[in-house]
């Protein structure tokens, strides 16, 4: 959906995934690929939206900082 650069200079795409489930808030989540190397996806289920129109509008807006800062917070979070 978008594709930005870490302070690395490598490229990731920050997409949104569904989870399925009966309760339809916060149904849709953050996630980031790399797109330069093998690796696993980043999943960021604390950033939610309640329908993939109203994501996609948040992630083309996003700022490359703020997609930068996400992807930082959860790698960092996810070596603890």
């Amino acid at each position: 959906m978008r594709e930005f650069k870490d302070q690395e200079g490598k490229r990731w795409l920050a997409r949104v995934d569904e989870r399925a489930g009966l309760d339809y808030q916060g149904r849709f989540h953050l996630v980031m690929e790399p797109l330069d190397e093998a690796g696993d996806p980043v999943e960021l289920v604390d950033v939610r939206w309640n329908s993939f129109d109203y994501a996609r509008s948040t992630l083309e807006t996003s700022s490359e900082v703020e997609l930068r800062r996400r992807l930082r917070s959860a790698r960092a979070r996810s070596l603890q």
